[in-house]
């Protein structure tokens, strides 16, 4: 028997299935394409953020921050505000007190523990009384780009020429450090030069206060001793 050729009902759902169908392979390729776009745009910016500082995150975010402060204060400035009582009106009871506790817990005087961390807290207290001139920051950046951040590939060397005002700022800078270096006074316990007269620590301390005391009175006793002239 031949077989019946199927109705115009059967034909309707089959090309319907079959639409069915392309239609979910195209959102399918679709999807793939669009997964495959993010993919490649991921890949370029982890490679970017690699090639990056360690610490450009934190950095950018403080310049930002400032950037964000100086326009606040040009605001203030310009409604004849004081910025200082603007920016503690936004400040909570909480967090003023949460930050008096970081103030007075921050960088405590531990005394000298080795030269390494002597010469870090010495860093540390200059770069605090850096003041950065974000005007130039701005004309530096508008002027170099993305060569203003640094890689590990960048040539830095001999590329840049530092302006007069910030060659004074630094001489400046290490003239005060001169001055106030020159005022230190470190009290030495021992003269390499000075005669040894005591046998132990506790004798060396004995001796000196006696020579504080009656020194004036014995000097030439003493002398007559050294000289084997003595009576």
């Amino acid at each position: 028997e031949e077989q019946a050729e199927p109705g115009p009902a059967a034909a309707a759902a089959a090309e319907q299935r079959r639409e069915e169908r392309l239609r979910r392979f195209r959102e399918l390729h679709m999807k793939r394409y669009e997964a495959c776009k993010l993919n490649s745009q991921e890949v370029v910016e982890e490679d970017k953020r690699l090639k990056l500082p360690p610490n450009w995150e934190a950095k950018k975010a403080r310049l930002e921050w400032e950037l964000q402060v100086q326009e606040k204060k040009k605001e203030c400035a310009a409604r004849g505000e004081d910025y200082e009582r603007v920016k503690l009106l936004e400040v909570s009871a909480e967090d003023a007190e949460r930050w008096e506790r970081k103030k007075k817990k921050k960088n405590p005087d531990l005394g000298f523990s080795d030269y390494a961390a002597a010469q870090l807290r010495q860093y540390q207290r200059l770069t605090r009384q850096i003041k950065p001139d974000l005007e130039q920051y701005e004309k530096l950046k508008e002027q170099h780009g993305e060569a203003l951040y640094p890689t590990s590939d960048s040539l830095l060397h001999g590329t840049h020429v530092p302006s007069k005002e910030g060659v004074d700022r630094m001489v400046a800078d290490l003239e005060k450090q001169i001055e106030k270096r020159e005022k230190y006074s470190r009290r030495r316990p021992y003269n390499d030069d000075a005669d040894i007269d005591y046998i132990n620590e506790r004798n060396a301390k004995f001796n000196q206060k006696a020579e504080r005391f009656y020194g004036k009175y014995t000097a030439e006793i003493k002398q007559n001793l050294e000289r084997g002239t003595a009576v």
